[in-house]
């Protein structure tokens, strides 16, 4: 009996303990963690009606520093309803309420005439100065309810990155970007705030046990807002000069995969994403549009022969101005030819297709396919963003013909998403790993635990020896061809590629012969890089290649980068 005593008195004591600990770890996340969000509810001076005011996890920009800013959160503010039965006068009401808060007229008279309806919202995102002076109105009626939305404070600053929130039939979700990638960690599936204190333990209790529960918590990114600011610039002043359909540009650090700036032009403000017209610009080019780049392919085939050894940087042939192969012409970009001992250098610094055809030769088919899937060519490359698609290579993995491998030897003929040749080019400069280019660094959970996100990274068939060989080449293209060698950094190795591809004309099977997409690649510092940059513009005009397009553009972004991160020489 003693025994079965003491047992029972330990195992209430045990709960008692148990539940204690409970309700004071609760009180700590009340009173301190989330003491705004209670103080708010404590302080507010309008009803909620009842439905729940929408709540939703923040997405954070990060400095250099490690400061944190602000890019989704929520704002508040107040939105007005009337019942339409109490309305006496529907031409006095609006008149009065419109006197402080822009009304439709149209719409509101329509409202006011719905009867059999107690409930017709006919403003929101109201400030508290506009709410307290409508309520001194006392117009029967007419109710003033507090709300909250989503809100983006940089505008369209990244806006392709972040996605928006909107309505999925009658529920509220993220849609592009982030915000849907992200949307079950950042979706709050209870947003009432007046839900029973206990109800609300055990709920949070649950969903730490539990593993499988949804965990509700705010997105750190890798993006820093100074940097894609300026990458935006940049890009907006080339779109502009030239009349670019569509241009974009990435920085990224080459051994890691982490994303610090991703720019698209057009596109748009994610607090007024209705008022956009063309539904396709809220797609993001990197991940879901492919296009053939051209030149900035050849280093990619330049390393896999290095590799192989059957070419190196003295290597020479004969070049003629142009190559036959299978009866079609393949020819310089100017159609002139360089002559007897013209070497692998020069093949990339003047960027001569004869010398890529003449590399492809000497590689053979078999290994340019092999190298080429290595580089990862026809896979997606895992970033955290929703939608992503993969590059067009089967005309070359499934064709017997040489032509084909020819063609991919300087950029044509194969497709690539943006960011799958951003990839494959830092690949060069890392030592021959394929990294997981990603957004998000980190998610911070509303239980006051963290996850540091986690990237893998996978070998390709090139060496370091071979990587830090294409970097020297790369290195001498930007030091004694880019702008004649004017272009050159003093105190700093940078590698570069620039690339000019026609744009295929999906009608005839040809390409255009009017329209370009230039690119253009650098990183740096070169042999042991920070940053990859990539720049892409669709059918400039007025402009025949791309070192003209994004010389000055790169080189602003290379000097911004090197002063605003204090990069130390490295020459």
């Amino acid at each position: 009996m003693k025994f079965s005593f003491l047992f029972r008195t330990r195992v209430i004591l045990f709960f008692v303990v148990f539940f204690a600990l409970i309700l004071i770890v609760k009180l700590f996340f009340v009173q301190v963690v989330q003491s705004n969000a209670y103080r708010e509810i404590a302080q507010r001076q309008y009803a909620t009606p009842s439905k729940n005011i929408y709540e939703r996890g923040n997405i954070y920009f990060q400095r250099k520093d490690g400061q944190l800013v602000s890019a989704a959160t929520q704002t508040s503010g107040f939105k007005i309803a009337i019942d339409p039965n109490k309305i006496v006068d529907p031409e006095n009401v609006f008149n009065k309420i419109n006197k402080i808060a822009a009304l439709d007229y149209d719409e509101f008279i329509t409202k006011a005439g719905k009867k059999n309806d107690p409930y017709e919202e006919i403003a929101g995102r109201l400030k508290k100065e506009e709410a307290d002076a409508i309520s001194l109105l006392k117009i029967p009626g007419l109710n003033i309810f507090k709300e909250k939305w989503r809100f983006y404070p940089g505008g369209n600053l990244a806006s392709h990155l972040l996605g928006f929130v909107g309505y999925r039939d009658d529920e509220l979700s993220g849609r592009y970007g982030l915000e849907k990638q992200y949307d079950i960690e950042l979706a709050r599936n209870d947003n009432n705030p007046y839900v029973n204190f206990f109800a609300e333990v055990f709920s949070n209790v649950n969903k730490t046990l539990f593993k499988n529960e949804p965990r509700e918590g705010d997105i750190v990114t890798t993006i820093e807002p100074a940097v894609q600011g300026f990458l935006e610039k940049k890009l907006l002043e080339v779109k502009e000069k030239y009349q670019i359909e569509s241009i974009g540009g990435i920085i990224m650090n080459p051994k890691n995969g982490s994303i610090y700036a991703m720019g698209i032009k057009p596109d748009f403000n994610p607090n007024d994403f209705s008022k956009v017209e063309k539904i396709s610009i809220f797609s993001n080019p990197f991940m879901e549009y492919v296009f053939e780049f051209g030149s900035i392919v050849k280093p990619l085939i330049m390393a896999a022969a290095l590799n192989e050894g059957v070419v190196n940087a003295d290597s020479a042939y004969n070049d003629k101005g142009a190559v036959v192969v299978e009866k079609k012409e393949i020819s310089n970009f100017d159609k002139k030819g360089r002559g007897p001992g013209t070497n692998m250098q020069e093949v990339l610094n003047q960027s001569l297709n004869t010398g890529m055809v003449f590399v492809e030769q000497k590689l053979g088919k078999e290994r340019l396919k092999s190298y080429l899937l290595a580089y990862g060519i026809k896979d997606k490359t895992g970033i955290d963003l929703p939608n992503e698609t993969s590059g067009l290579v089967s005309n070359l993995l499934n064709s017997p013909r040489e032509l084909e491998y020819a063609q991919a030897s300087f950029g044509q003929g194969i497709s690539f998403t943006p960011i799958e040749i951003t990839r494959a080019l830092a690949s060069l400069s890392n030592g021959g790993n394929l990294v997981v280019p990603h957004i998000v660094s980190k998610i911070k959970y509303n239980d006051g635990t963290y996850k540091e996100m986690k990237y893998p990274t996978i070998p390709t068939k090139i060496t370091k020896e071979t990587s830090q060989e294409i970097t020297r080449m790369l290195v001498n293209v930007m030091d004694q061809s880019l702008k004649g060698g004017l272009a050159k950094l003093e105190h700093f190795s940078v590698a570069i590629k620039t690339g000019t591809a026609q744009v295929a004309d999906n009608t005839t099977g040809g390409y255009y012969e009017d329209r370009h997409t230039h690119s253009f690649v650098g990183y740096f510092p070169a042999y042991d890089p920070k940053f990859i940059i990539f720049l892409y513009a669709v059918n400039p005009k007025g402009v025949s290649y791309a070192a003209t397009t994004w010389a000055d553009p790169f080189l602003d972004i290379t000097k911004f980068l090197l002063n605003y991160y204090e990069i130390p020489p490295d020459r």
